[in-house]
């Protein structure tokens, strides 16, 4: 659904979710085997569209690399389905709970209930993963769905407009574009849920929004995720595990590394190890179809500002390729800041691209303190192979995730619960967590023809009710 400009976006997005509602009300929950039958479709669709999804992503970005496309994109959702096809019959099964002897006899269990139309707010980084992730998890929960994809993937929103609308019917599965507008009227709809991927500042206008209707809201934001390199781990090794989730789609990923701690005088080794690895990776990137471009120009100027600036207040910068590029390309090497300090903006601000601050430390507890001083992140990395120094981390650390001598995996992990804490971000999807988000778990307490309720009704103060009182009140 594109929104013209002749018609009230608020409008013309509010006709469109009260059709959705009463298309909900009308059929109820879908069964599992509805659920599992479209959760199938969907991944037929992706399976035979997924080279129109790759030539899509590379137009949109000017160059994205088809195998990051597939691997960061495509492949984690295909995964996913599978997943959740294995897990939703357990997922839906209503769970007995305990009554215990003051409500004895009766039955109390929970039901998971679909919660209605749950809206999708997704960024521009993974366009694919971003959107048909989280409509699986909705359709597998019983709900319908209302994308509002972002407006910097035209080509990649047009295949996945075809693709959806192939599949659902508009009451079932809506798509919407367009710009900060439509966005604006998005978060102010009366939706049963609300989840958005982006940045925290964003992400505080969508929480404002949504609480006009007290809808509830997932929030996945960012923030500067940390790698700390403790004393035990050699630098090539350190460099090895992490380099990956820094250059996958050009840094341009919400749990991306931010920034390195590292102990004190490594940093110059640093440097070394981690351009030695990034030639091995990538050589020579402008013609390198593995290393991909910035998505435009406004986001390739920002990062261009924010590296002038911490040269104009005295960083040094070693690029991993010193190339030059075609004008145009936005290609941009990994960009390796040592000398920083906290009035540089590469410190302050969530970077989403390639470039590195370098952070020395003259202890662990120092580093410890240096992340706890600053807004929790999405995600921490720790690169130790001893367990004492991982365990003190993950003890005295707050992130919402974490990967140990890895970067970024830790996302496509279908079976842990995926989300941030404080301004990285708030409630979980993935997995059964998922599933839980976006269902009502509704408590169900049942007697049959023997009524022991009327035992503690007025008037008070009756032998049973003495008894009562003697055995729970000690």
């Amino acid at each position: 659904m594109n929104m013209p400009a002749n018609l009230d976006v608020g409008q013309g997005l509010n006709q469109l979710l009260a059709r959705q509602k009463a298309s909900f009300r009308e059929q109820g929950a879908p069964s599992r085997l509805q659920r599992e039958a479209q959760l199938i479709a969907l991944k037929q669709a992706l399976l035979s569209h997924q080279q129109a999804i790759v030539e899509a992503l590379n137009a949109d970005y000017g160059h994205r690399s088809p195998d990051d496309s597939r691997i960061s994109d495509i492949m984690p959702c295909v995964n996913n389905i599978n997943y959740t096809l294995k897990k939703l019959k357990g997922w839906m099964k209503p769970s007995r709970r305990h009554a215990g002897i003051l409500l004895a006899p009766a039955k109390v269990e929970v039901q998971y209930q679909p919660l209605g139309v749950v809206g999708i707010i997704v960024p521009w980084n993974f366009p694919v993963m971003l959107s048909i992730g989280p409509l699986i998890t909705a359709l597998a929960a019983g709900n319908r769905a209302m994308i509002k994809l972002s407006e910097f993937t035209p080509e990649t929103n047009r295949v996945l407009r075809q693709m959806l609308a192939g599949l659902f019917d508009e009451t079932q599965v809506a798509v919407v574009e367009g710009e900060a507008e439509v966005a604006a009227a998005f978060s102010a709809l009366p939706f049963d849920h609300l989840l958005f991927t982006g940045s925290t500042t964003v992400g505080r206008y969508v929480m404002r929004a949504a609480a006009d209707n007290l809808t509830p809201v997932t929030l996945e934001l960012g923030g500067k995720s940390p790698v700390i390199i403790a004393p035990d781990m050699p630098l090539d090794t350190a460099v090895e595990r992490m380099i990956y989730g820094k250059c996958l789609n050009a840094g341009q990923i919400c749990v991306a590394p931010d920034y390195v701690l590292l102990p004190k005088g490594q940093s110059q080794a640093f440097v070394q190890a981690f351009i030695n690895r990034f030639k091995q990776m990538y050589g020579e990137i402008g013609q390198n179809p593995d290393y991909g471009a910035i998505i435009n120009q406004r986001q390739f100027d920002r990062l261009q500002a924010v590296l002038q600036d911490a040269i104009d207040l005295g960083a040094q910068v070693t690029p991993t390729s010193t190339e030059t590029m075609t004008p145009g390309s936005r290609k941009l090497p990994v960009q390796l800041i040592t000398g920083v300090n906290e009035q540089m903006k590469v410190m302050q601000e969530e970077i989403f691209g390639p470039l590195l601050p370098i952070v020395e430390y003259d202890s662990l507890e120092q580093a410890i303190d240096y992340v706890n001083d600053r807004p929790r992140p999405l995600a921490l990395y720790i690169m130790s192979f001893d367990s004492d120094t991982q365990q003190r981390l993950l003890n005295q650390t707050h992130s919402g995730g974490v990967c140990i001598n890895e970067t970024v995996f830790h996302v496509a992990a279908d079976d842990a619960p995926f989300g941030g804490i404080g301004p990285s971000g708030m409630g979980h999807y993935h997995g059964k967590e998922g599933f839980l988000t976006m269902s009502h778990a509704k408590t169900i307490l049942s007697r049959g023809k023997l009524n022991t309720g009327k035992l503690v009704h007025p008037p008070y103060g009756n032998a049973i009710q003495q008894l009562l009182m003697k055995l729970f009140l000690r």
